[in-house]
């Protein structure tokens, strides 16, 4: 059974309520919101670097200097590229949604597939992975100038996925779950088949 990604129960739930999440703030200030994820994102880099340089400096006896400044250098120099160009990058970034919105909601469809070979499945739930590929598609095109539009409907496709996982999540878990119900099922009765061939066995060396 295809299980792209599920197979930890907690990793579908975690990528489907941080996808409702920044998909709601997308879509509640698409002006200002993808340039502040961007500057977010900077932060982080800037402070990974830090900690690596410190913890690289703490552990420089065992040899870990070196590779903790290689580190610190590239996650500094990333995260100052970020904030001196907020905008480029919020744009590049766009791009990488619509791939990643694409990509998802292909892996959704192939999942849910699979996941309808064990547990019954309508039509109705390919719709929202079908909208996700459609979102990923336009925001590659990239029919609109405005850069709002564009994040407004990256926020929506972003937000159409975050419910289309939490869905795909709740289906493939109640497949693995029958799954494993019916792999027991059925080891349980190759037991009673091997109990019964060495009693029948037995009695014939009795004889």
């Amino acid at each position: 059974m295809i299980t792209f990604g599920f197979r930890n129960k907690f990793g579908g739930w975690l990528r489907a309520i941080t996808a409702i999440v920044l998909g709601i703030i997308m879509v509640s200030k698409p002006e200002t919101s993808l340039i502040i994820v961007v500057k977010v994102l900077a932060a982080f880099l800037i402070a990974s670097g830090i900690v690596s340089l410190v913890y690289g400096i703490i552990n420089r006896q065992r040899g870990a200097l070196s590779l903790m400044v290689t580190n610190a250098v590239v996650d500094i120099a990333l995260g100052v590229v970020l904030f001196i160009f907020p905008k480029e990058i919020a744009s590049f970034m766009l791009i990488l949604i619509g791939i990643l919105v694409l990509i998802f909601g292909i892996s959704q469809i192939a999942v849910l597939i699979s996941a309808s070979r064990v547990v019954s499945s309508s039509f109705a739930v390919y719709i929202l992975p079908s909208l996700c590929i459609i979102g990923g598609i336009v925001l590659l095109i990239r029919p609109f100038d405005s850069i709002s539009a564009l994040v407004l409907l990256a926020g929506i496709a972003v937000l159409v996925y975050g419910v289309s996982e939490f869905i795909a999540t709740w289906k493939m878990n109640r497949a693995m779950k029958a799954t494993e119900v019916r792999q027991e099922k059925s080891s349980g009765m190759d037991d009673i088949d091997n109990v019964k061939d060495v009693d029948y066995e037995k009695v014939e060396e009795g004889e």
